[in-house]
């Protein structure tokens, strides 16, 4: 029976590369997890800036389904095992892939309208800071691990340099309106990203391979969006920049963030991955500073050095900088 009192996911194959410890199994390094997740959020993070270059008027939920329904697609077809998954699933397991299917599709669905109600910083504070408290709670209720102080101290780290850096220019002075009904929608795309992390995690945990779990997932996800897409319209992707748009978003912010991510997977728990992809707000924000002239004040600076802690702290695998004996 494992540890329940550490996030660990259970024990897996050696992968190939992997260097063996002195019990002789497979040691767990910064390689192995943490930098596949933490690059997949460095894609994600692109999102908005390459969004906002869609043409005027392109409906914000068609934009992300867009992505997700060609990325998703492309990665079912290459995806080695993806056909024959299924067969090789359980009963139950098959429940789990029809969920992870699901929860992959409604990210979009209810994040994209939760931007264009409430705004970027506030949407993406809210879905992003609350996905790794669903995730440690679901993992904790499913009987899979029981967050660490460590994981507690870092998420909460990065959660508090997260509202800070979405939140400083409020703080700083300007005021605005809360939309309730868009806080509930960003509030369900982080449940959404929390349960999708924790069934992917599960199903590679029990040997099936990470690239087959993720072409499943994903590709009958944009099989699931392709109507949103159609009903909002598809006048905006016949245009070079649309296509463009549509194109980038598919290949490296569902295509191969998301293979990166189920690698990551491997060996890195759904509560760890959900918190390290908290660094994806601070690249949107350096981007929008860089590229798209957008000014932060002091306090979102701040903030940024308070989640680059965070990140740190989950990042680097626990006992690194010990004196071996």
């Amino acid at each position: 029976m494992p540890n329940r009192t550490t996030p660990l996911t259970p024990a897996r194959p050696a992968t190939a590369g992997s260097r063996p410890s002195r019990t002789g199994l497979p040691r767990a390094g910064l390689l192995d997890g943490p930098a596949p997740i933490l690059v997949a959020a460095v894609l994600w993070g692109t999102t908005g800036t390459v969004a906002s270059l869609a043409p005027a008027g392109a409906p914000a939920a068609a934009i992300g389904c867009a992505g997700l329904a060609l990325g998703g697609i492309l990665m079912f077809l290459t995806s080695r095992g993806a056909r024959s998954l299924p067969a090789a699933c359980t009963r139950s397991e098959r429940l789990l892939l029809l969920l992870g299917a699901v929860t992959v599709a409604g990210y979009p669905v209810t994040f994209y309208p939760a931007v264009a109600r409430t705004g970027v910083a506030v949407a993406t504070v809210i879905a992003l800071g609350s996905a790794p408290v669903f995730a440690g709670l679901l993992a904790w209720i499913t009987g899979r691990a029981r967050p660490t102080a460590r994981w507690a101290v870092a998420t909460a780290a990065a959660v508090v340099g997260c509202v800070l850096l979405v939140t400083g220019p409020q703080l700083a002075g300007h005021t605005g309106t809360m939309d309730l009904v868009g806080v509930a929608l960003a509030a369900c795309g982080g449940l959404s990203y929390a349960v999708y992390a924790l069934i992917g995690g599960t199903l590679i945990s029990r040997g099936h391979a990470s690239d087959a779990v993720m072409g499943v997932l994903f590709g009958a996800a944009g099989l699931l969006v392709l109507p949103v897409v159609v009903v909002a319209g598809t006048g905006w992707t016949a245009t070079v920049r649309g296509a463009a748009v549509a194109v980038y978003l598919a290949l490296f912010t569902v295509f191969l963030a998301y293979r990166l991510f189920g690698y990551g997977l491997r060996r890195t728990p759904a509560s760890t991955a959900t918190s390290l992809t908290l660094g994806e707000p601070a690249v949107a924000a350096v981007l929008g500073v860089f590229l798209l002239g957008e000014r932060l004040p002091a306090v979102s600076w701040c903030g940024l050095a308070v989640l680059a802690l965070g990140m740190v702290l989950l990042a680097v695998p626990a006992g690194t900088g010990r004196r071996r004996r």
